[in-house]
C-alpha cells in the first residue's frame, strides 16, 4: 500500500525557488518522499548517499549529469564541511540543477556557527503518518480560526496508528513481530551508527541507557537531575545527550506557555517520542501520539506558511495542568485535554481558558462519536479531531 507523503506537492513548488532540505527521523521516508517527487516530476536525477564510498567519490569530483535534472544529496551532514560544499555546488550550479538534501538530523541547525547557507534553501521536517496523512485527507488549519473537522473517521484506523506509531514500514506492515524487529534494528543503527558517525561520544552504551529511558518518562514533566542519579552521569552529559537525540529526531520536549499571565507557572519541559509505539502505558502513548500530531502541524505552519506558532502546555505549582497550548503570534489560539474515555469537561482546561482568554479549547477522548459542547470545551473523539490537523 504505497501513499504519497504530505510535503510532496509543497517540495516541488519550492524547488523552482530554492534548495529543500528535508530533516526527518531514520525510516521515516525520506527517500520515498524523494522518489515520489522523481515519478512524478523529474525526467532524471542522480542521488547520492554520503554513506556510500562510490557516492563520496563522485561528489567531491563533482561528477554530475549532464543534463539538466534533479540532484538528491543524502546523509551529507556527517561531511564536517558539508554546509560550505552543498553552498558551492548552489551557487555554480542553482540555474541548472534542482537540489534536495536529506538527513537524519537537523539540517537547519546542525554544525553550529554561522550559517553560510541563509537565503538558499527551504527546511521541512518529514514527520510520521498521521491519522489525516493516513486516510489521505491532511488538513491545512487557518490559525485565525477555529479546526475544521473532517465528518466520520474510523475510530479502527486511529487504534491501528496508536498501535503501531506512524513510521511507514510498521504502520503498513501493521504485524507485531515486524513492528518488534524494526524497533530494535532502528535504534541499534540510530546509535551505533548515524550518532557515532558525527558525534564525540565517550559512552554509547550509556546514550543508549539514556534512549531506552525516555518513552517511560513520555508526557511526563522531564528532570534531568532523576536521570543523572539512574544513569550515574553529570547533568551535562545528560543534558547535552537529550540534546543530540532531538537533534536526530528520536525525542522532542515541550517547554511552557512563556506569555502567560497565570501565575507561578512550572517550567520543566515534557517529553514525547518521535515513534510513541516505544511508549508502553496506554495513555501516554495515546497523549504522545496526540502531542505528534501537533507538532506535524505546528512544524507545517512554521515551515511553509511561515506562520509564528509554538506548541507548549500550561501546569501551575499547585498541579492544574492543560496538556497542550497552540498559540499564533505568541498568543493562545488553542488548548487541548488529552483523556481516553473522560467525556466530563475538564476543570483545568476551563481554568485555563477563562485565565488566558483562549479561543478555543478541545478535550480529545479515544471514543468514537463524541462531539458535544460542554462548558465552553468541545469534548470529541480523537478520529474527528485528528481530521482537523496535517
Amino acid at each position: 500500500m504505497e501513499k504519497q507523503r504530505y510535503l510532496s506537492k509543497y517540495i516541488r513548488d519550492d524547488l523552482d525557488d530554492k534548495m529543500v532540505f528535508i530533516g526527518g527521523a531514520r525510516q521515516v521516508g525520506k527517500t520515498t518522499l524523494a522518489r515520489d517527487l522523481i515519478a512524478a516530476h523529474f525526467d532524471s536525477f542522480d542521488y547520492f548517499n554520503w554513506d556510500f564510498s562510490i557516492d563520496r567519490k563522485r561528489l567531491i569530483n563533482m561528477e554530475f549529469p549532464g543534463k539538466n535534472s534533479l540532484l538528491i544529496f543524502d546523509e551529507l551532514h556527517k561531511y564536517s564541511d558539508w554546509k560550505n560544499f552543498i553552498k558551492g555546488i548552489y551557487d555554480i550550479y542553482k540555474n541548472k540543477y534542482n537540489i534536495i538534501v536529506t538527513g537524519s538530523a537537523r539540517l537547519n541547525i546542525y554544525r553550529k556557527g554561522g550559517d553560510s547557507l541563509q537565503g538558499r534553501y527551504h527546511y521541512y521536517t518529514l514527520h510520521p503518518f498521521s491519522y489525516a496523512e493516513m486516510i489521505e485527507r491532511p488538513n491545512l488549519p487557518n490559525p485565525a480560526g477555529e479546526l475544521n473537522f473532517e465528518q466520520g473517521g474510523n475510530i479502527s484506523d486511529i487504534k491501528l496508528l496508536l498501535q503501531f506509531g506512524g513510521f511507514p514500514e510498521p504502520l503498513l506492515r501493521q504485524n507485531e513481530r515486524t513492528l518488534r524487529r524494526w524497533h530494535s534494528e532502528k535504534l541499534e543503527r540510530l546509535f551505533r551508527e548515524d550518532i557515532r558517525d558525527i558525534e564525540n561520544i565517550r559512552n554509547i552504551g550509556k546514550m543508549k541507557l539514556l534512549g531506552d529511558l525516555l518513552p517511560g518518562k513520555a508526557g511526563g514533566a522531564l528532570s534531568i537531575n532523576a536521570i543523572r542519579e539512574d544513569l550515574s552521569l553529570s547533568h551535562r552529559a545528560v543534558s547535552d545527550w537529550l540534546d543530540i537525540l532531538e537533534q536526530f529526531y528520536y525525542q522532542f520536549r515541550i517547554y511552557p506557555y512563556s506569555k502567560s499571565v497565570v501565575r507561578s507557572l512550572k517550567k520543566e519541559s515534557k517529553i514525547y517520542m518521535y515513534d510513541w509505539s516505544q511508549v508502553e502505558n496506554e495513555g501516554a502513548r495515546y497523549e504522545n501520539m496526540i502531542a505528534s500530531h501537533l507538532l506535524k502541524t505546528v512544524n507545517f505552519l512554521q515551515q511553509y506558511e511561515g506562520f509564528n506558532i509554538s506548541l507548549n502546555y500550561l501546569r501551575t505549582v499547585d498541579k492544574k495542568e492543560v496538556d497542550f497550548l497552540v498559540s499564533y503570534n505568541d498568543k493562545p489560539w488553542f488548548a487541548t485535554e488529552v483523556k481516553l474515555s473522560d467525556v466530563n469537561p475538564s476543570p483545568n482546561l476551563k481554568y485555563f481558558a477563562d485565565r488566558l482568554k483562549i479561543p478555543w479549547s478541545y478535550q480529545v477522548v479515544l471514543k468514537p462519536g463524541v462531539d458535544k459542547f460542554q462548558n465552553g470545551i468541545r469534548i470529541i473523539s480523537a478520529e474527528k479531531f485528528l481530521s482537523g490537523l496535517m
